[in-house]
């Protein structure tokens, strides 16, 4: 059966824009409960630590993250943990339970996260002036940034997992998937209707454009197809349009989009897709009817 890859309603009632709030990246309730290492933390730490899954991932669960996973059981985000979903240079994704049903839990790492990387998405930001070159503080703002932009993202009508909490360098959001395996990316698909799901994308990527948002990273590696829909994946990168590489990362997600299109057959140019992306919303005319 050929995929249609219905496009998400916008939500009219939302404002969206170009407005940022500033993202404070000063201990967390998970730092201090770390710091304490009361007997309650203490068993919480041990527990994990001797599960089968995360026993080769100490390099991830510092205390401090063991305080965080700690304060989202507190919060009632996570009921129980599952096993990994994908690991990866900066992050490790896990399944766990939440109240409502499963959801994916994004580690970003402290010590192993490209450092440099980061700080070339992040300078520039509004969002995040004055961060300075602490490496704590630098994937904090990363964790949290990721979290705005989701929000950011689903407000605009773009289909990305719901973000459901964040502490400290830990995300909590939807997760995309059925009950044994994750949402299958593009690249690993036979996408049987190519132009279809190209516009998807390409409207996807201008409804980010209009919200003030450039993805920074879009190719079919971080888009899957999840219960019919295409869904965008991995915002912790995307920066606002007044970003001083802004116009360099959204030509690079035109690139790999239209790229990948013609690989399926689709013929499209990348400037056809940046143009699309760009092109100004219309002025209202004024008419009534």
């Amino acid at each position: 059966m050929t995929e249609e890859y219905g496009l998400l309603e916008v939500e009219e009632d939302e404002a969206v824009g170009d407005e940022w709030e500033e993202i404070d990246v000063a201990d967390t309730e998970a730092d201090r409960i770390a710091r304490k290492q009361d007997r309650e933390f203490l068993e919480f730490r041990k527990r994990i630590k001797n599960t089968e899954q995360f026993k080769v991932e100490a390099s991830v669960f510092d205390d401090a993250t063991l305080g965080a996973l700690y304060k989202l059981v507190q919060d009632g985000y996570i009921d129980a943990f599952g096993g990994p979903i994908s690991t990866g240079k900066e992050a490790n994704v896990y399944t766990a339970l939440g109240p409502d049903g499963e959801v994916a839990v994004k580690v970003y790492r402290i010590n192993a996260s490209d450092f440099k990387q980061m700080r070339d998405y992040l300078d520039g930001d509004p969002r995040f002036e004055g961060i300075g070159a602490d490496k704590k503080k630098v994937v904090v703002a990363w964790t949290k940034k990721e979290f705005a932009n989701l929000s950011r993202a689903r407000k605009a009508g773009v289909r990305v997992p719901e973000p459901i909490a964040v502490e400290r360098n830990v995300l909590v959001m939807e997760y995309l998937g059925g009950d044994e395996n994750r949402a299958k990316r593009l690249n690993e698909v036979t996408v049987e209707n190519p132009e279809t799901a190209y516009e998807v994308v390409r409207e996807y990527a201008r409804r980010l454009y209009r919200a003030g948002l450039i993805h920074g990273d879009l190719s079919e590696y971080n888009i899957v197809v999840h219960q019919g829909e295409l869904a965008v994946l991995d915002l912790g990168q995307a920066v606002t349009v007044h970003h001083p590489n802004s116009r360099e990362f959204l030509e690079r997600d035109c690139h790999n989009v239209a790229a990948f299109f013609r690989r399926q057959g689709f013929e499209v140019s990348d400037d056809e897709m940046l143009e699309y992306v760009t092109e100004p919303e219309p002025e209202p005319s004024g008419d009534v009817e």
